[in-house]
């Protein structure tokens, strides 16, 4: 009876192996946001499923300022309606706008419908918004974490195309004014590896505390838009 030969693989396949697992690894799993795809998305669905319990109160539902009650004052507080991106550059080079950068505590995603750019006073509200939502969760394991702001300022051309597809776009929108911008309560960029559905709330409800303390110091107008997946936050 013929004797059965096993053969090894070269050590160099196997290197060459450990290594695409590594590097898979540093890919999917360590990088700091809190993964929708790949090995991360996997393990978080498998066996992060485990819940931490914050004590945090829920914030969000309070914040429910209606346009009417706001919008003459927010119109006349920022700059006027721009047409295009080019009447908005304008405002850029007279100083009435500024570009907003990613800041402690927030980044600022690619914007599809809107251009990253605010008046002072915006601008400044979005740091404090950052640094008091840093301030607040840094004693807990999402400590680090920044939120993502979706939306800022637009111009009467982008909200026309946008209302082709999207009923819900204003035509009477403080973000024509620069001193309004949107922030997701659904996405958040945690430092660390197993993001729950505990972590996403307790995340949404802190951010929500921030805006409401600051709308309490008469520091902003705010909403919680349900459908859009995001606060509305207007600068006063």
């Amino acid at each position: 009876m013929a004797k059965r030969i096993r053969v090894k693989p070269p050590g160099w396949v196997l290197l060459s192996l450990i290594s695409v697992f590594i590097l898979f690894l540093a890919v999917s799993g360590f990088s700091p946001r809190e993964g929708t795809k790949g090995f991360r998305a996997f393990v978080n669905r498998t066996i992060g499923n485990d819940c931490i319990t914050y004590r945090q109160s829920v914030y969000s539902r309070k914040l429910k300022d209606m346009l009417p009650d706001y919008i003459a004052r927010s119109s006349a507080a920022g700059i006027d309606k721009c047409s295009s991106r080019r009447e908005l550059m304008k405002k850029v080079a007279g100083g009435e706008l500024s570009r907003v950068r990613n800041g402690r505590g927030y980044e600022i995603e690619d914007l599809e419908h809107s251009y990253p750019y605010l008046t002072e006073d915006a601008e400044a509200l979005l740091k404090e918004i950052g640094r008091q939502f840093r301030r607040k969760i840094s004693d807990t394991r999402l400590r680090r974490s920044n939120f993502r702001v979706t939306s800022m300022t637009r111009t009467t051309e982008i909200v026309g195309k946008l209302r082709r597809t999207n009923t819900n776009a204003s035509e009477n929108s403080p973000h024509f004014h620069g001193n309004a911008f949107d922030i997701s309560y659904t996405r958040f960029t945690a430092r660390k590896w197993f993001v729950t559905d505990c972590d996403r709330y307790y995340l949404k409800e802190a951010l929500a505390e921030v805006i409401w303390k600051l709308r309490e110091e008469k520091k902003c107008w705010a909403t919680y838009e349900i459908k859009q997946g995001c606060f509305h936050v207007v600068s006063r």
